[in-house]
């Protein structure tokens, strides 16, 4: 199963999380204390996904 870049974005932004910077291969987001990179890729899978939403301190939901 896969998850698109939109939904994985939109997650976080309805948890606190903004995007920050762009980097060159990242969009950097925060929530003021977290900081959590996101690869500009279109498609992650499900345990990517995941493993991004442990990073910033959130249940895994995909």
């Amino acid at each position: 199963m896969s998850v698109k870049r939109r939904d994985l974005v939109s997650f976080f932004e309805r948890h606190g999380f903004y995007l920050l910077r762009e980097g060159c291969n990242h969009s950097i987001y925060s929530d003021g204390v977290k900081v959590v990179p996101i690869k500009r890729h279109r498609i992650f899978d499900r345990i990517t996904a995941n493993v991004l939403c442990k990073q910033a301190g959130l249940k895994p939901k995909f």
